[in-house]
């Protein structure tokens, strides 16, 4: 069985990154979903926990209709340099064949260590990403309309709305 990686943030998992999850898991019997950026948090940019992307992950997976036996999420912090990240998620992840990525770096990395890497194609861009989706937070626009119902209830409960606002606050502020 062919066994893939999906390498993302998911800040937060929006209908694109499900796209994605659903491109690869037509290529490959498993997909480890690797969440990077592991160790980042309450930042702007950042502004959810580890834990917290992985349960968005699998409620959104869970509620459409993705076979739980197919697929596994790992937390991966960065690396301290870039000539080394490979390795470190090579050291975390069981064996994998195929890495699908649209991120040139992540593209790069990989594939000078002779990994096979595949570009995912994008659901809409202008709309499906996740800076899309916090702008939207910030300035108080639909943005639930581009996550998984499972995911907007997620950030709610989390505090996720009120959380990027205020940190939002705190990049204008200097604090």
């Amino acid at each position: 069985m062919k066994v893939g990686l999906l390498v993302g943030r998911f800040q937060p998992f929006h209908f694109g990154h499900l796209a994605a999850v659903r491109f690869a898991l037509k290529r490959v019997g498993y997909l480890y979903i690797v969440v990077g950026s592991a160790q980042r948090n309450h930042e702007r940019d950042n502004p959810f926990t580890a834990g917290e992307r992985i349960a968005m992950i699998k409620e959104a997976l869970d509620g459409n209709g993705v076979d739980p036996a197919s697929w596994m999420a790992i937390p991966i912090a960065d690396a301290d340099s870039h000539s080394l990240w490979v390795s470190t998620v090579q050291s975390m992840v069981p064996r994998f064949q195929v890495v699908f990525t649209n991120d040139s770096l992540t593209y790069s990395l990989f594939e000078e260590e002779g990994i096979e890497v595949t570009a995912v194609p994008y659901l809409d861009r202008g709309n499906y990403s996740a800076t899309n989706v916090r702008d939207r937070i910030l300035e108080r626009r639909n943005w639930a309309r581009l996550v998984p119902p499972q995911v907007a209830r997620l950030v709610r409960q989390f505090g996720g709305v009120e959380r990027v606002r205020s940190l939002k606050r705190k990049d204008l502020s200097g604090v």
